[in-house]
């Protein structure tokens, strides 16, 4: 099984398969963002769903914080469907869907995952099944949280920059995985540059595999395979080269979200 997350980079999505292995050959986990920022947002949220549709128990696909009707209109993918296709049903079509994404998985009942991170109005898994997940991603709340928060080195909860969310401490998330008898938190969310990164003495991981992101980063992409016993090893891949660069005018904030 393999870990990843994307950021509507279709070439390192290609190039990620070859590197993880063609589905359904190997089971995939993707963690959300899959589109804005990059060129081919349409491409990249089309063939993970068609691969959803074909292998639909081979491939899992969790919800992003930019799988949001308020951020895509923002940070391209709004833009994008509207430059493809003349109008905005493409966009609408797939923000509709993005309501139905679940916003969480745990493999073989021991790894956490999900793109953002933990809430301080959740303590159990339960509470999270208990959520009403079919909306548009709320400004605020336990769903806003398990798609924006962050790991931070300090203790305790904390105000996140990031849409007023939270930040969550070493003693937060290890009462979490004790309480829910979890091993590790995996998730996404924030660029490293490694591709991938440890947090809160390997109860948390970070996972970004969209190399060189925004096409100016320069960052190693990289995804966490599992195996049958829940080892795990991380394999780090570099950009592909990029074919048919659209020439886009940006009208985005200059800040990651």
């Amino acid at each position: 099984m393999t870990m990843k997350h994307e950021k509507g980079q279709f070439q390192d999505l290609m190039e990620l398969f070859s590197i993880g292995g063609d589905s359904p050959n190997t089971n995939y986990l993707f963690m959300g963002d899959y589109v804005d920022r990059g060129y081919h947002s349409v491409e990249t949220i089309t063939l993970l769903v068609a691969l959803k549709v074909r292998h639909k128990d081979r491939i899992t696909i969790l919800r992003g914080n930019h799988e949001s009707r308020q951020i895509t209109q923002v940070y391209g993918f709004y833009d994008e469907c509207l430059r493809k296709y003349g109008d905005a049903n493409v966009w609408r079509y797939f923000t509709d869907l993005f309501d139905y994404l679940p916003l969480t998985a745990i493999v073989e009942d021991r790894i956490f995952c999900l793109h953002g991170g933990l809430s301080p109005s959740i303590d159990t898994l339960d509470q999270i099944r208990a959520l009403d997940r079919v909306q548009e991603v709320p400004c605020a709340g336990p769903m806003c949280d398990l798609l924006w928060s962050n790991p931070d080195d300090r203790g305790g909860w904390g105000i996140s920059q990031r849409r007023g969310s939270y930040t969550f401490g070493q003693d937060i998330s290890e009462t979490f995985n004790y309480t829910n008898g979890l091993q590790l938190i995996s998730r996404a969310h924030q660029l490293v540059m490694e591709g991938y990164c440890w947090f809160h003495d390997k109860n948390v991981v970070s996972i970004f595999s969209a190399p060189n992101y925004c096409y100016r980063c320069g960052n190693q992409a990289a995804i966490m395979e599992l195996d049958d016993s829940l080892k795990y090893s991380f394999l780090q891949f570099d950009s592909a080269p990029q074919r048919g660069k659209p020439h886009v005018i940006r009208r985005t904030p200059n800040y990651f979200l």
